[in-house]
């Protein structure tokens, strides 16, 4: 744009691929490039991104390239065991217990298995379609809950052929097979079915944990009838390769750093770990969440077969390539090789500097990445956990000052404005780490409600700060007072 120099990256969200005036509106409040996070979604709905930002394009004659995401090697938990099957509908009460909100709940016959309110904004029941599709708005459907107690749910809108929304004004507690009545009608009755969620595994400071190799579901701790642990509480590893490059005395962070442990023995379990960090009421591990090895060399492809695949997606219809977790520059060649196989000398790639050995190598990753358009992001999410907090803005420093030796453009990268994008009011400190990104060539906004509002604030401090400073250099211009 020609009022400032930096550009702006938004993460595209899952909406975007249906919702084309969504897009507009970001590219309308000042977005120049749209990423799609290859971890999320499907090819079909990429395309479907991707068609919606070149109609913005042509629509209000802003230009706004396109940086598709390739997962990498990123570190996951794996499943956790089903608990017990029990859904708990609880309305919302006043301070003198009202109810202030009816819980909702969607009736579902599409055959998708039901969803409780932990996985779901709104828990869903599936029933049968032929007792579904008699249903009217104002009906009431009866049942018993688990604690023998009648409960109805009044039927408020039919959302679709296959799915009525309904609410409850007195809290339920549901279990698969429970029998639905309508009594104003004359159908017969009907069962209801939903999955049962992972079991809740919380974890106090000093608890142990097994992070398992085998790959079997996660549980809680087994407790004998003293509420001693028999069996400490398991997760599996989704990558169990990285057992082999764990040593007993590092660190581990689960879950961006929410929860932290020490390992104190590899053996051909796993790796027996112990809790340094929780907050006092505990931390919950749910499945598929981040895994970082700060201390530790691990050294795993940096291509899967399925970033390979949606690498030759991105050939075709992307202006640029982000790499996560690029380590060395072995792993740059990796990815400019594969480039070179599919036709894509033309795209540019982003190494995204988010693992402590990319720190460690990073001139040797942009020069074997100069073949190509070359752009680095500094990705402070899994950054942070592998240098620690406290050197997170030394390091930026370092990128920005290495990046600009090397004419190699810089993403300031994570939570930026975020309050401001997921809240719609900005914190201050977060101000000021906006005003410290106009340094770099582009800032990048993460999803949230409140993206196009965050995007107009951060072109206002963008733009301001652009006469003061230019990348590291102060330009001492006159004060404004």
């Amino acid at each position: 744009p020609k009022h400032r120099w930096t550009r702006f990256m938004v993460t595209l969200p899952s909406q975007a691929a249906h919702d084309p005036t969504l897009v507009r509106d970001f590219l309308s409040a000042g977005m120049n490039c749209a990423r799609i996070n290859c971890a999320h979604d499907a090819p079909e709905d990429w395309q479907r991104m991707i068609s919606n930002v070149r109609q913005a394009e042509a629509e209000t004659k802003i230009s706004c390239r396109i940086m598709m995401d390739l997962a990498g090697p990123k570190l996951r938990t794996g499943k956790i065991e089903p608990g017990p099957p029990v859904l708990h509908l609880n309305p919302r009460r006043d301070m003198e217990g009202r109810v202030a909100r009816e819980a909702p709940v969607i009736l579902d016959s599409s055959g998708a298995p039901g969803k409780s309110s932990r996985r779901a904004a709104i828990a869903s029941l599936s029933v049968a379609h032929k007792w579904l599709k008699r249903l009217a708005p104002g009906d009431e459907v009866h049942f018993r809950d688990m604690l023998k107690r009648t409960r109805k749910f009044r039927i408020a809108e039919r959302l679709s052929e296959f799915e009525v929304l309904a609410f409850i004004s007195e809290g339920a507690y549901i279990a698969p097979g429970t029998r639905l009545e309508c009594r104003q009608k004359n159908v017969e009755t009907a069962t209801l079915d939903f999955a049962s969620d992972p079991h809740e595994i919380r974890l106090y400071k000093g608890d142990a944990l097994l992070l398992s190799k085998d790959g079997s579901p996660g549980r809680p701790a087994e407790l004998d009838s003293d509420k001693n642990v028999k069996k400490p509480a398991r997760i599996s590893c989704q990558q169990p390769e990285v057992f082999d490059y764990l040593k007993a005395g590092e660190r581990i962070w689960i879950d961006d750093g929410r929860l932290g442990a020490l390992v104190e023995q590899v053996n051909e379990e796993g790796a027996q770990l112990r809790v340094t960090h929780a907050r006092a009421q505990g931390e919950k591990i749910g499945e598929g969440k981040g895994i970082n090895f700060p201390d530790s060399d691990i050294q795993l492809p940096s291509l899967s077969a399925k970033d390979r695949e949606n690498l030759a997606f991105a050939v075709l219809h992307a202006d640029m390539v982000g790499y996560s977790f690029v380590n060395r520059a072995s792993d740059m060649d990796e990815l400019v090789a594969a480039m070179g196989e599919m036709g894509g000398e033309q795209i540019g790639i982003v190494a995204k500097i988010e693992t402590r050995q990319a720190v460690r190598n990073l001139p040797e990753i942009l020069v074997h990445g100069m073949k190509h358009d070359l752009g680095a992001m500094i990705a402070r999410g899994d950054l942070a956990l592998e240098i620690g907090y406290e050197r997170l803005a030394e390091i930026q420093e370092e990128i920005l000052w290495i990046c600009e030796a090397a004419h190699v453009p810089v993403i300031w990268a994570t939570q930026v404005l975020e309050n401001l994008v997921q809240t719609g009011m900005p914190s201050r400190a977060e101000i000021t780490d906006a005003a410290m990104a106009e340094r770099a060539e582009c800032i990048m906004l993460n999803k949230g409600e409140y993206i196009p509002q965050a995007l107009r604030v951060l072109d206002s401090v963008v733009t301001r700060m652009q006469d003061h400073q230019h990348k590291k250099v102060s330009k001492f211009r006159a004060l404004h007072w």
